[in-house]
This record gives C-alpha cells, sequence and structure tokens, in this order.
C-alpha cells in the first residue's frame, strides 16, 4: 500500500486523479451541466457558512458514530451511487465498497457501474451494501434487478428521480463519451498518457455495465448497449411507480433528487426511509439552488417524518458537519470517493474517508461538540447559513 500520509486533502487526491485518469472518464466525474453553476455552487456554498468556536470544554470520548435508516455508521457519511465508476480504476465499485466496508460506513452501487451486483456481493461477503435504482421502461427488466439487488444482500435501495431525461454536460458531448464509449482519436492519444490505467484495465475482464450486459432483453454486448440505453430511461416516471418499486422491494427504501419543500412532503407520504436533498451534483438542472442551500427548508418541512439527507458538494468534514448542523441525518459522497479511487484506487478511497473523518471528529471539537448527534445549528456562526434570516444570508452572498 502506497505511504499516503502527505495526501492531507481532498484537493490533492483531485489533482493525482486528473492527471492519472483518461480524460473523458475524469471530466464525466468532475464536471456539470450546461454553464456548471449549480455543480460550482454546491461546494462554493459550504465555504460560505462560518463556524463558532468554542473553548474551555471537556473534549474527551468524542463520538461521530450515528446511524443511517437504521445501519450503524462510523461517521454520518454514505459512498453515494456513480455511474462509470469502473472507468475511474479498474473494479473501482469492488474496491470502493471494500474501504467503505472497512471504514464502517455504506457503500451504495449505480445501475450504471461497471462491476455487477453479484461482483460486490463476492467480494463484500457478508457485509451488507446498498444499491441505487434508475427506473427504464422495461419493467420486467426493473423487477429482476431488484430482485437480484435482494439476493445480493443489499439492504437498502436508493431510487433516483431527478434523471427521468439527461442534462446536457458540455464535456461528455466534446469528449464523445458514450455508452459505450466511443474510441476517438482524441480519446486514444490521451488514454497513451495513462499506462498505469491501461495496464489495470487490461488486469481486469469487467469492463463493460455488469447490471444491464446479459441481462436487459436484447443487449448481450457493448455493441446493443448504446441503443437499448437511449431508448430505456423513462419521463413517465411518477410517484404511483414509487409506490410500486416500494411494495416490490419490500424492504429500506430511499428517494434521491429532491430539491423542493412540497416534493419532500410527496416524498415522506409515499412511506420511504429516507430522502436524499441532491441536485445530481449539479449534473441535471444547471442553475437549481446547492444542495445545501436547500437542505435547511426540506429538512424543517418533512425532518420528523422521514431521514433527510444530502449530497453534492461535499470536500471536507467540515462540510459534513455543516450539513448535520442544518439538519441533514447523513450525507454521501461522490466525487470525493471518486478523486481518492482514481488516484490510487482502494487506498485512495481509504485516505478519502480518513481525512474526511479526521476533519469532522476535529472541527466538531472545535466547535465545542463531543458527539455528533448532539450538533445543530447553534454551532453555526448567526447569518452565515441558509435558514439564517435571509436579508443577512443573501448579504453573505454579496460579500
Amino acid at each position: 500500500m502506497p505511504d499516503l500520509s502527505k495526501i492531507t486533502c481532498i484537493e490533492d487526491l483531485r489533482a493525482m486523479a486528473r492527471r492519472r485518469v483518461p480524460r473523458m472518464f475524469y471530466d464525466y466525474a468532475d464536471s456539470g451541466s450546461y454553464t456548471e453553476g449549480t455543480y460550482r455552487a454546491n461546494a462554493a456554498d459550504f465555504q460560505r457558512i462560518g463556524l463558532r468556536q468554542r473553548v474551555a470544554v471537556n473534549l474527551e470520548n468524542r463520538s461521530t458514530r450515528t446511524t443511517m435508516v437504521g445501519q450503524d455508521v462510523a461517521m454520518p457519511v454514505a459512498i453515494a451511487p456513480t455511474g462509470l465508476t469502473g472507468m475511474q480504476h479498474a473494479d473501482g465499485e469492488i474496491l470502493g465498497a471494500r474501504a467503505a466496508r472497512d471504514f464502517g460506513i455504506p457503500f451504495t452501487l449505480s445501475t450504471m457501474s461497471i462491476c455487477s451486483l453479484e461482483d460486490i456481493a463476492e467480494h463484500t461477503g457478508r457485509h451488507p451494501f446498498w444499491f441505487q435504482l434508475y427506473v427504464m421502461r422495461d419493467r420486467d427488466f426493473i423487477e429482476r434487478l431488484i430482485d437480484r439487488a435482494r439476493a445480493a444482500n443489499c439492504s437498502a435501495l436508493q431510487l433516483t428521480l431527478d434523471l427521468q431525461i439527461l442534462g446536457q454536460r458540455h464535456k461528455d458531448v466534446k469528449n464523445g463519451l458514450s455508452a459505450p464509449p466511443r474510441p476517438t482519436l482524441r480519446n486514444l492519444i490521451n488514454l497513451a498518457t495513462k499506462p498505469r490505467w491501461c495496464l489495470g484495465m487490461l488486469g481486469t475482464q469487467r469492463r463493460s455495465f455488469g447490471n444491464i450486459i446479459g441481462h436487459a432483453k436484447g443487449v448481450g454486448d457493448l455493441s446493443a448497449l448504446s441503443a437499448w440505453t437511449a431508448e430505456q430511461f423513462d419521463p413517465r416516471l411518477n410517484w404511483g411507480d414509487v409506490e410500486w418499486i416500494r411494495k416490490r422491494w419490500g424492504g429500506k427504501l430511499i428517494l434521491k433528487g429532491i430539491m423542493d419543500a412540497e416534493d419532500a412532503r410527496l416524498a415522506a407520504n409515499t412511506g420511504a426511509d429516507a430522502l436524499i436533498v441532491s441536485n445530481h451534483g449539479g449534473r441535471q438542472l444547471d442553475g437549481a439552488p446547492s444542495s445545501i442551500a436547500a437542505l435547511p427548508e426540506i429538512a424543517a418541512a418533512v425532518g420528523k417524518d422521514i431521514e433527510v439527507w444530502m449530497d453534492g458538494g461535499i470536500r471536507s468534514g467540515q462540510d459534513v458537519l455543516k450539513a448535520r448542523a442544518l439538519g441533514a441525518r447523513g450525507t454521501l459522497i461522490g466525487r470525493s470517493f471518486l478523486y481518492g479511487l482514481g488516484a490510487f484506487g482502494e487506498a485512495g478511497v481509504t485516505r478519502a474517508l480518513q481525512i474526511i473523518h479526521k476533519e469532522l471528529d476535529i472541527t466538531m471539537a472545535f466547535c465545542g461538540q463531543t458527539d455528533i448527534e448532539r450538533v445543530d445549528a447553534s454551532i453555526l456562526l448567526p447569518g452565515s447559513h441558509p435558514g439564517a434570516p435571509r436579508n443577512a444570508f443573501v448579504d453573505s452572498f454579496r460579500a
């Protein structure tokens, strides 16, 4: 295992991943739609939130442990579902799941993963993981996918609600990214500059979409995948489908992609166990608010009826603490995990989790807190955060 002690922040991992991962796949992970305004706001809005430093408090016996949908977690963080993870690093989903298992946090596998549900189950043993579901027009495929998730020992299902249609991501268009990726001359030249990545991919047979190829009707290989993908994301998805999926699944259900208090109330009414305040990492509706800006209103509206989590823009343990203070029982990390994976594989994911945990623990202590369960908005600097008096919050953006 490489010595990563000099890797001190998520930004260090991002810079290394940018050097090691082919451009089309790095850009896929580290970009947003259209102007990327919402993508940038996700991280920037966290930085505008101030913290109150407290002193002369007994800081022994600190704990970041909590639960997410009843599952014990080492900190209020789970790894978010991210498509094409196995293209950031060979066997990427397996490596991420193992790192999460060993650290004591949940891992979520995407429908659009490279490694399959069965791959993850084989490498994580009896340790449960979560599965994220996209709703396709082929409902028979969806039923079988849900059944496969249950057989693979998934303990919760994340249903993504904000990808009925695909947002336009300009970098993906310019890079020619598709499913499967197109081997253009520009991309092949770039691949030649990433020998470490190429050797890793040559050493694995997992280079396709393991949850789809061989399982969806008429999709026996990569050549058939592109047309199937273009046709299958279902724009008709509605709350009735959520109820159907909840009954078919029968276990813990998490609804991902909520950005409005009215939708949050509808989500709570479905009987789901948690919702995730998420704008899909700024990859769908450019111009939507950041996730952290949307969080307080949603938490206030439904926080007593359903667990409220959030993702988008989390690059540090301080961000996790701020989200917790503003009403998120849990958080999810996508890019922060992918940077570590692309940079150093499983060791990089572990290092990302170590960094976030240490920052969370130390910042909590500086704020005079020893138990994550007792953290609330009182740790935040008045007027610096969403949910503060509106004029003060607007003024903080103008400053």
